[in-house]
């Protein structure tokens, strides 16, 4: 090996050369894949929040979702039971009114028989006259008629004072 020998100094140099070379390249190389595992560790960091955050949106909605199916239920429920209320008070209504109905008919059917019993009395009290004069005219002559007339008119202011 001769120390002077340009090959050798090439190769030294070139050595030399491909060393710093791959120390600054190594540098570059390192720091971009730090930068691009900080990169991702950051990426991953915040895909774990947001599926942290997602998690926590899921567990509302169903929360959620729970309350409007019990809301829901009790809104039935609560229908329902108006409904049979309602049922219970138009049955109940349906009932007084029929009551209210069969005492009218009651008291117009008694009102008919005491109209139809003063009417039959009427009629009976007419016939009974009209019979009384149809007798008291056929069996009274013309002289007891004109005394009773007589009689009357006397006894008239009688009872008139």
């Amino acid at each position: 090996m001769d120390w002077n020998d340009p090959t050798l100094w090439v190769a030294v140099g070139f050595f030399i050369f491909v060393a710093a070379v791959f120390k600054v390249a190594k540098k570059t190389i390192t720091g971009a894949l730090d930068g691009r595992a900080e990169d991702i560790r950051n990426s991953l960091d915040q895909a774990a929040g947001l599926r942290e955050e997602a998690q926590q949106l899921l567990a509302e909605y169903q929360r959620k979702q729970r309350d409007a199916v019990k809301e829901t239920e009790q809104m039935l429920a609560h229908a329902r039971a108006e409904a049979e209320r309602m049922a219970k008070e138009g049955a109940e209504k349906l009932e007084e009114a029929l009551k209210r109905r069969e005492q009218l008919a009651v008291e117009k059917i008694a009102q008919a028989e005491t109209d139809a019993i003063r009417e039959v009395r009427a009629i009976s009290v007419d016939v009974a006259v009209a019979a009384t004069r149809s007798l008291i005219a056929s069996n009274m002559d013309a002289g007891k008629s004109g005394a009773m007339v007589d009689e009357a008119i006397s006894d008239l202011s009688k009872k008139l004072h």
